[in-house]
């Protein structure tokens, strides 16, 4: 429904700009994108943005504690005759007057704080009428839970229990099968024709792999018509990280495709991380990596026990199955990112010796070529 940012100054002292920000989203996320929540942590950078003209596809998270206070109120009305879409963050103290709520497109509730749990009334007999957004769910089936009781969407997505082994495996679906398949004929260097006989068997596969490979985000400059005009132009190296997008998208349960979605931009960001500091095959295995970080969840299965059908770099083998080796780091700093955690980011960038600009450029980067790639 909307993909959300989450804005953390640098520092304390870093001066407020608010029209640099803008700038930075104008080629990450144009209006096309569709709509975006800002989530500012400083009220000093939430109170410039709500001073400047804002793109019609951006919406801006007011805290309560803010929306509760007289000195916001006024402005929180003002803002919203203009036309600024905004989302009230967490339950107020106590309840807004029903104007300043309709002020909001719609509240995100942590599963811990909404009353609906307990079936609770509302204080003093008010009426909810701004759509919710439930933050905070640690299962999927929680989040399915917050669907049931009426939540217009969930902030984020649970990613479910490591597998320990101890489960039967799942079965691998057919098109994922179909894709490990051609991952291993690859890895075997096997000729253009036997790849494409193994993609008939499976013409939607093809279709999407051709689609992925022809979108704006490969930046390539000519039309990719086939399995074998795609690995004259690519190579055996390049195909197969395609594949690795591949295989994420053919898994076909919805409640898996938020982590699809995540396994992609993970990959993207990695490898952007490491553009200035790696050749194109450590790039790839990056890319791998980050892509293939969230399979075990996806199939229910290990990685010690994928990884015995599905040929991956040694170097992503070790980060995957053993939480070690030179491309541990790149994940570790990914995750902080997702969990929005500035401390962690801190340690894990200053770990890889990063400079905090890197960190947002190769953000800023994957999330547009993420939605390059993003089926419609």
């Amino acid at each position: 429904m909307s993909t959300r940012l989450t804005v953390h100054p640098a520092s304390e002292s870093a001066p407020v700009d608010p029209n640099a920000l803008l700038a930075a989203l104008a080629d990450a996320w144009p209006a096309e994108s569709g709509p975006m929540s800002l989530n500012l942590t400083s009220e000093a950078w939430l109170s410039a943005l709500m001073d400047i003209k804002m793109p019609a596809h951006l919406m801006v998270e007011v805290p309560a504690f803010l929306a509760g206070d007289a000195a916001w109120e006024q402005r929180i009305r003002q803002r919203a005759a203009d036309g600024l879409l905004m989302v009230l963050k967490g339950r107020p103290l106590s309840p807004l007057p029903a104007d300043l709520m309709a002020c909001f497109k719609c509240a995100i509730v942590d599963r811990a704080d909404d009353r609906r749990l307990a079936n609770a009334p509302p204080p003093g007999g008010a009426v909810r009428t701004v759509p919710f957004v439930q933050s905070g769910n640690a299962t999927p089936a929680e989040a399915g839970d917050s669907f049931k009781r009426g939540a217009q969407a969930v902030l984020g997505w649970p990613l479910g229990d490591v597998p320990d082994g101890s489960k039967p495996k799942k079965g691998v679906p057919g098109s994922v099968q179909v894709v490990m398949d051609l991952i291993q004929r690859v890895e075997r260097e096997e000729p253009a024709a036997k790849l494409e006989a193994v993609l008939r068997g499976d013409p939607s596969l093809g279709f999407r792999l051709m689609r992925y490979i022809n979108s704006p985000g490969f930046g390539l400059s000519v039309e990719i018509n086939s399995f074998s005009h795609a690995l004259m132009m690519l190579g055996y190296g390049r195909l197969k990280r395609w594949l690795a997008l591949l295989m994420t998208s053919a898994i076909d349960d919805p409640d898996l495709k938020p982590l699809m979605f995540l396994a992609v931009r993970r990959g993207l960001f990695m490898e952007e991380l490491a553009r200035a500091h790696g050749d194109e095959t450590t790039r790839n295995e990056i890319f791998l990596c980050g892509v293939f970080s969230l399979l075990d969840r996806m199939l229910g299965q290990t990685f010690g026990q994928l990884f015995g059908s599905l040929p991956v770099p040694e170097r992503v083998a070790q980060a995957l199955v053993h939480g070690e080796g030179p491309y541990q780091p790149y994940l570790d700093l990914s995750i902080a990112v997702e969990m929005e955690s500035p401390i962690d980011i801190r340690e894990a960038t200053d770990a890889m010796m990063l400079a905090a600009g890197e960190v947002n450029r190769a953000a800023l980067k994957a999330m547009g070529t993420a939605r390059q790639l993003r089926s419609d």
